[in-house]
């Protein structure tokens, strides 16, 4: 309160050099030139200029983005609120989301997506484990494996579903051999399944190693030596 008198005789003081107080140069000058406030409230925000990556994604805080697939490896600038995360190309808002906390992982909007990907927009990781699980134990390992190592779901999710669809080809009971092939070659891509069952590689056992005699040593103090 005392603050504020203080500061109303400051201004209601005339100025020697010019001849008038402030607030009388306030009510002159300045209060017809005053504006409106803003509707809004002022929002900080900063400011990165980023490259979209071939998943057509942008890396904001250690979080992927989506904008428009046409703008591949286009410079962009993103705009970053407490709250919210935008995109800007050429001056034109490309993108517009909800800021998410989340590390390494993604906000895709369908309609940024390229048609051969939205193709698997409508799959889930529960709709293909459940459809891996029907053929059996090592295609549901090997989907579950892919689902977890992929860096981006739509990549993930369209290897996954290409090799669900090679029940229809070769049946069941060959993916099935593919995939446990697959699991023990550390492959992980429908191209390699495809590639085992094209040729008859799932039909073939794999050499199974041989255990040789157990070391007898001194040094060796077996499992009666715990007991």
């Amino acid at each position: 309160m005392a603050i504020a008198e203080l500061v109303a005789q400051l201004n209601n003081r005339v100025s020697r050099h010019l001849g008038a107080s402030r607030r009388a140069l306030f009510d002159e000058i300045e209060r017809a030139a005053l504006k409106p406030l803003p509707a809004e409230p002022y929002v900080f925000a900063e400011w990165k200029e980023c490259r979209v990556a071939l998943d057509y994604h942008v890396e904001i805080e250690k979080h992927y983005y989506s904008v428009p697939h046409q703008l591949l490896r286009e410079k962009v600038w993103a705009r970053i609120t407490a709250r919210t995360i935008e995109v800007f190309h050429c001056g034109k808002r490309v993108a517009a989301h909800v800021r998410s906390s989340s590390d390494r992982k993604h906000t895709t909007v369908r309609e940024h997506m390229p048609s051969s990907h939205r193709r698997y927009a409508d799959w889930t990781p529960e709709r293909l484990r459940r459809s891996a699980a029907e053929i059996g134990r090592r295609t549901s390992a090997l989907i579950a494996t892919i689902l977890r190592e992929r860096t981006h779901p739509e990549q993930g999710f369209r290897a996954c579903v290409g090799i669900l669809r090679l029940a229809k080809t070769y049946g069941r009971e060959r993916l099935e051999a593919a995939c446990g092939r697959a699991l023990e070659i550390g492959a992980r891509s429908y191209s390699s399944v495809n590639s085992i069952l094209k040729n008859n590689l799932d039909r073939q056992q794999p050499a199974t190693p041989t255990d040789g005699p157990a070391i007898a040593h001194d040094n060796i103090r077996g499992p009666t030596y715990f007991h």
